[in-house]
């Protein structure tokens, strides 16, 4: 993490909540407690996660336990631009986009103020927070990045200036994307996933212009889903969300 003052804010390391949002697997709700616990008592104060994890389940937990720490003590992220709304599947299906979740609920992209408003206040409600401090842009290149550019990133900005978010941001799997979002919006922090690790550096030039600008840069995925966390790699290993070729 690097480039404003959000660095003291944020630490060197954070928690992403993707993982206790069954990403890929079930967690029981007792594992996910202890393993954010475990983040907690190691010192990290920095705490991501976004309605698309698990749809919602990730929120749910991770608020299940700050809840419990005292709020001045720790800085926590979400997402916007995916709604969670009724699916009429209900308990019958599961998830299919890679959380082993059922599908209760369904995801619907939403850039409107009106969309990333609720959006925040949804994700309140499941935390069980009364606020949340830095609120990220989630993969405006998958849906729209043009709309996300024109459309969200002044929603964010009016709702920086409203004081209902600290800080504000873009969260994207694509360094070429999260550029085009830093040179069009006066962003706090962009989260990049996996465009900057030991196997990839395609971010370098982003990263570059961010240290020019001043933006921040919350760097994630950095084990590229695993395979760089371990000396062998095993056959059922994930990468850019889908299974890893051989």
């Amino acid at each position: 993490m690097s480039g404003t003052s959000w660095d003291g804010a944020l630490g060197k390391l954070g928690f992403g909540a993707a993982g206790i949002g069954n990403l890929y697997r079930a967690m029981p709700d007792a594992q996910a407690a202890a393993t954010v616990k475990a983040a907690w008592d190691s010192g990290v104060r920095y705490f991501d996660t976004a309605p698309h994890y698990g749809l919602g389940l990730s929120e749910r937990r991770l608020g299940a336990v700050l809840r419990e720490m005292p709020r001045s003590e720790f800085t926590v992220s979400t997402k916007v631009g995916r709604l969670l709304v009724p699916n009429a599947v209900g308990f019958s299906a599961k998830d299919d986009e890679g959380f082993d979740v059922a599908a209760t609920s369904k995801r619907q992209w939403d850039f409107s103020e009106a969309g990333i408003r609720r959006s925040i206040e949804e994700s309140l409600e499941r935390l069980g927070l009364d606020h949340v401090d830095i609120a990220y842009l989630h993969d405006p290149d998958v849906h729209n990045l043009a709309k996300g550019i024109g459309e969200a990133l002044p929603v964010l900005e009016k709702l920086r200036a409203d004081g209902v978010v600290k800080a504000i941001g873009v969260g994207t799997n694509s360094a070429e994307a999260a550029l085009e979002c830093v040179e069009a919006a006066d962003l706090d922090l962009v989260m990049l996933a996996g465009r900057y690790t030991l196997l990839e550096q395609p971010g370098v030039p982003f990263l570059d212009r961010c240290v020019a600008r001043g933006t921040g840069v919350v760097n994630v995925g950095v084990f590229n889903s695993g395979l760089l966390a371990r000396p062998d790699v095993p056959e059922d290993s994930h990468y850019n969300y889908a299974r890893a070729p051989r």
